[in-house]
């Protein structure tokens, strides 16, 4: 199985959402079937199959979480060391050539990506582009509206 990158901020998101779904989630459907079940017939219980629906989005969701925690690759950011360099979890000062408006992003896993916080996905064009180059160098990422030039500002690890 491949490993899955991912932050400590991300991996303890997970863990959260994991709780949340076995401690509450999981007992609410439990909960809601068997309320569904005392009302009699199960061929037209419409409350039924909606709890039957989500108690299966709920054991599928939890399987996903566990299944992606026991391959994750948890990385600390504020440990790295890669000599200046763009890699996974590091924070990004970018500069768009054309336009010259600054953006800063931290590169994380696919489950941590959020563009309006400036998380984005290590499997995004941008993140890839980005990977390996450092300070002063220039990224080129395929964008819809064509290729776009970023400058690298400056490369933190925080």
């Amino acid at each position: 199985m491949a490993t899955i990158p991912l932050t400590t901020r991300g991996a303890e998101k997970l863990k959260t959402e994991l709780h949340q779904l076995k401690t509450v989630e999981r007992h609410a459907v439990i909960q809601a079937i068997a309320e569904a079940r005392a009302q009699g017939d199960l061929s037209e219980n419409a409350e039924y199959e909606a709890a039957k629906d989500k108690q299966g989005f709920i054991e599928g969701r939890i399987l996903e979480i566990e299944s992606k925690l026991a391959a994750a690759q948890v990385i600390e950011p504020s440990e790295l060391n890669a000599d200046g360099r763009v890699v996974f979890g590091s924070t990004v000062e970018l500069e768009e050539e054309s336009s010259s408006s600054s953006v800063t992003y931290q590169i994380v896993g696919d489950d941590e990506a959020d563009l309006k916080q400036g998380l984005i996905s290590i499997s995004s064009p941008i993140a890839r582009a980005l990977i390996g180059k450092e300070a002063g160098d220039v990224a080129e990422v395929q964008a819809p509206g064509g290729v776009k030039s970023y400058e690298i500002i400056h490369v933190r690890y925080v």
